[in-house]
């Protein structure tokens, strides 16, 4: 596993006047504007807005699976919008955690395999397959950890990519619908965990969604207007 990178050991997220374009043939259009905002670990933040609002775009520039075309992002002292490379490479498998609407589990590997993937770059498969065990009875699927994906609900699929998202101890985890497909008890049950996992493992959560009431579950809540950032209502 890669050296872990100096500089980022508060955890606090700081998200600094990040704006977005995308080209089009009438010219830029904005999607995200001048948008800040700070997290500390152990602390959750809930964006809201309808589709289309740049939720998504704006996660993937926290994780740094996109660019913003101004502005930065920090975690800690690093300044995530800087990194390439190797550091790049480190930040979103070593920092990030990430769940989405899809779980993308892989259907040929049991519970625990599909937990424990983000680990096979490490050194310490004795001690990451203890962490995926553990994490599959944190979210209540330790009677699942041999089963196939098929051979799952849509709840305990989501579940497993929640322990999956948490197996390196990510200082980061980002959430995008991870509660689209699942109905509203589940739904509720997701959001509990979410908030105990955060507070157990002092990280922190960045969840978009579309769903109000789901998201009056986190603190705060902000919501996407017009590409910027606004308290709720």
């Amino acid at each position: 596993m890669a050296q872990d990178m100096p500089g980022a050991e508060d955890g606090m997220l700081r998200v600094k006047h990040v704006r977005k374009d995308y080209p089009s043939a009438e010219g830029p259009v904005t999607v995200l504007r001048d948008v800040s905002f700070e997290v500390s670990p152990g602390e959750t933040t809930a964006v809201v807005g309808p589709s289309g609002s740049g939720k998504s775009t704006l996660l993937n520039i926290i994780g740094s699976l996109d660019a913003p075309t101004s502005g930065r992002v920090e975690l800690g002292q690093l300044e995530v919008t800087e990194l390439e490379g190797e550091k790049l490479s480190s930040y979103r498998s070593e920092k990030v955690g990430f769940v989405f609407q899809d779980h993308h589990l892989l259907p040929q590997c049991t519970a625990l395999e599909n937990v424990l993937l983000p680990t096979l770059a490490g050194e310490g498969r004795a001690r990451d397959a203890a962490r995926g065990e553990y994490l599959l009875e944190r979210v209540g699927l330790e009677h699942k950890v041999d089963s196939l994906p098929a051979n799952l609900s849509g709840g305990e699929r989501q579940r497993v990519a929640i322990a999956r998202a948490m197996v390196n101890k990510p200082r980061l985890l980002l959430c995008d619908e991870p509660t689209g497909n699942v109905d509203k008890e589940t739904g509720a049950r997701l959001g509990r965990l979410f908030r105990e996992l955060v507070e157990e493992n002092d990280t922190v959560l960045v969840m978009v969604t579309h769903d109000p009431e789901f998201a009056g579950d986190f603190s705060p809540v902000l919501r996407l207007r017009e590409g910027a950032l606004h308290p709720a209502d």
